[in-house]
């Protein structure tokens, strides 16, 4: 239910209350009156408890017609959207077993880590290898599982496997 809508019936609500109140109010004031009679004729004693608790039922009143006034006159209700946090699982980074490398498969293996993604025409320029040595190379390093080759157009991508 939208608040506006709340805020109208508890001023409808209030104003029920306020008829019953001031019917209620009236009746007790007929009743003080005829038992009463003319010994307490200016002020009787229960005079002054029925009107305390009309201005207490009054003020109650008062504060339902506050808050419906809040609502039907406050900004409209916006669409909540609750983010939720994604945890992905933290794969354990893989160690790579660098003993039984040659030094040629250190370097390549170093500018990969470095780059985490290159061109194998970029390990070529940048070491300063043959075409056949650099294939050669990456051929042993793929079958230890270290790195893969991703075909790219005319060349391949080289990364480190996961």
């Amino acid at each position: 239910m939208e608040n506006k809508y709340v805020g109208y019936l508890l001023l409808g609500i209030s104003i029920l209350i306020i008829i019953v109140v001031f019917m209620f109010n009236g009746a007790l004031k007929e009743i003080i009156k005829t038992s009463c009679g003319e010994e307490h004729s200016l002020v009787c004693p229960m005079d002054q408890t029925v009107n305390n608790q009309t201005f207490v039922a009054l003020g109650i009143v008062g504060i339902l017609i506050i808050v419906g006034l809040i609502l039907v006159f406050s900004a409209p209700e916006k669409e909540i959207i609750f983010k939720t946090k994604v945890v992905e699982k933290k794969i354990p980074k893989k160690k790579i077993n660098i003993q039984n490398l040659k030094k040629e498969e250190l370097q390549v293996l170093e500018l990969i880590q470095k780059q985490k993604t290159i061109f194998q025409a970029d390990i070529i320029e940048k070491l300063g290898f043959g075409k056949a040595k650099v294939t050669r190379i990456l051929d042993r390093l793929e079958g230890s599982g270290i790195v893969e080759r991703k075909r790219r157009g005319m060349t391949n991508v080289v990364v480190l496997k996961e």
